[in-house]
């Protein structure tokens, strides 16, 4: 029986073979992780272009916003048609979920500053301090959050600067933004509470192929992330879709 709540996910990267093959592309990784039973989603490939028609937009309940190697600095026209949308969903109060780059583009639209981060590549499992005082919202307040808690890594842009009313969720000992709010209706998380181990191994290898990372810094993450397999566990990965459902969904779980 569907539920009539209606989801979508902004797309701005493309599927790599891999990820495609085993979990339908990252639209998948996203409706395995957050769908539940009776709900509708779909997929919006912004990196190409493809957008909501604007009578549409409002009929989501939702959106979710990926990573993706692209720059949310840049001024590509996909990302400048992006943050029109992203300006459109903050004045209806949408729910919108932004993950890594997601979490740095929605940043820049509601007025902060992305940047190159000062500590280099991230690429790991990292572990976030929580805020707990971000969490006592009656969307939060049922989750029990440990003060730390581990997320899968991949970012070299960051926010330096929040937007102005934001606040911030979550901190690590490289990036000082990994989790903010707006509101009730915005969330970013810089990390990859969506990720399996298998998919960062098949990114750094992409990312090497294209020659965003070099030999030294593939070989360097995946040793780091051999020793840090146990921290980002089953338990630590149900927190996280609590998290963003809870979000997402405005209910308690």
């Amino acid at each position: 029986m569907e539920n009539g709540k209606k989801f979508a996910v902004l797309l701005c990267a493309e599927d790599p073979e891999y990820v495609k093959k085993k979990y339908g592309g990252y639209f998948g990784v996203f409706v395995r992780m957050l769908a539940e039973e009776g709900e509708t989603w779909a997929v919006f490939h912004v990196a190409r272009g493809e957008f909501p028609a604007d009578d549409d937009a409002g009929k989501f309940d939702g959106y979710v916003i990926t990573g993706s190697c692209h720059d949310a600095h840049a001024d590509d026209a996909w990302i400048c048609s992006l943050l029109h949308l992203l300006a459109k969903l903050d004045a209806m109060k949408k729910k919108v979920l932004g993950i890594c780059f997601g979490h740095q583009i929605l940043g820049r639209a509601l007025g902060g500053k992305i940047e190159r981060a000062t500590a280099g590549w991230d690429i790991g499992v990292t572990p976030i301090h929580i805020s707990s005082s971000s969490f006592s919202s009656s969307l939060f307040s049922s989750l029990k959050l440990p003060e730390f808690l581990p997320v899968i890594e991949c970012h070299r842009d960051e926010i330096r600067e929040l937007p102005v009313k934001a606040e911030i969720m979550g901190w690590s000992n490289k990036t000082g933004i990994e989790m903010f709010r707006y509101g009730d209706h915005i969330m970013g998380i810089q990390g990859h509470p969506e990720y399996t181990y298998d998919i960062i191994l098949h990114l750094i290898d992409r990312l090497l192929q294209r020659n965003l990372i070099t030999d030294d810094v593939a070989i360097a993450a995946k040793m780091k992330l051999t020793k840090e397999a146990a921290a980002f566990d089953e338990q630590n990965r149900e927190a996280w879709k609590k998290l963003c459902t809870s979000f997402l969904k405005g209910r308690l779980l």
